[in-house]
């Protein structure tokens, strides 16, 4: 796919979640009734698949997708090695995660994507490139780590540009709560590492705020609450534009202590 195509596809995407934020009630009618126990932190949508992404699914999702269904996984049998383990938390079309693993062959990738094209699109290129250190799940973020990611397996867990809820009263829907900064504790292993993303400054300062309060991590930062980007995490186009026209980005990173 071209890159103008994802720009319209995200574009589109963006325009539909704000519109789903505009109205939530008529929204929530359609959920699945697993999705309705809590509130969630995104909004289902329906994808307009490409055959590009489309082939994706059909040829390499056999092979590297994995589904609630599987249960807990055990992550060596999964990649047929022990390495480190980095997991991350709405990949969006895939761009960054792809970088990482063609980058970074030495580590295993997991990504979660509720967006079908997404997922698609990460499949495909994942696939022509051979990379066989990468596999995704297309589900909701927080019942894979409650039934999928065994507690202390993860070294890294990335959460780039989440859905910021932008109104007040959303802000209940941010998937950065306290609740949450403690499931991911418990799945990190000690010492390793939650990076957080964000170019909404109330955002990243609502970040800031959570974990703080969270029990067992401290704060990587040495000036301020706010890290450099590391050389890890890839720049997308969307956020080299952003940076032209002014836009900040913060990157927040804590380590699990206990």
């Amino acid at each position: 796919m071209s890159d103008s195509t994802d720009a319209q596809n995200l574009n589109q995407d963006a325009a539909e979640a704000t519109e789903a934020e505009n109205n939530l009630p008529e929204q929530e009618q359609n959920v699945p009734e697993e999705h309705k126990r809590r509130i969630r932190s995104f909004v289902l949508r329906t994808g307009r698949m490409t055959a590009g992404q489309q082939r994706g699914m059909d040829e390499f999702w056999p092979k590297w997708g994995l589904t609630l269904e599987q249960g807990m996984i055990d992550p060596t049998d999964v990649f047929g090695r022990e390495a480190p383990l980095v997991l991350e938390i709405g990949f969006g079309m895939g761009h960054s995660l792809l970088e990482q693993a063609k980058t970074m062959s030495d580590h295993n990738f997991i990504g979660i994507e509720v967006h079908t094209p997404g997922v698609g699109k990460l499949m495909a290129e994942a696939g022509d490139a051979g990379l066989s250190n990468l596999r995704a799940y297309e589900d909701d973020a927080i019942e894979i780590l409650k039934q999928c990611i065994p507690d202390g397996s993860l070294d890294l867990l990335q959460l780039f540009f989440p859905d910021p809820w932008h109104k007040k009263r959303h802000h209940k829907r941010r998937i950065v709560q306290a609740e949450f900064a403690q499931m991911i504790r418990q799945k990190l292993k000690v010492g390793g590492r939650f990076h957080m993303a964000t170019d909404w400054e109330n955002y990243a300062e609502h970040m800031v705020e959570v974990m703080n309060q969270a029990e067992g991590y401290e704060n990587t930062a040495t000036d301020g609450d706010y890290v450099p980007r590391p050389d890890s995490r890839p720049v997308t186009k969307f956020e080299k534009r952003g940076e032209r026209l002014g836009h900040g980005v913060w990157d927040i990173i804590y380590r699990r202590t206990c």
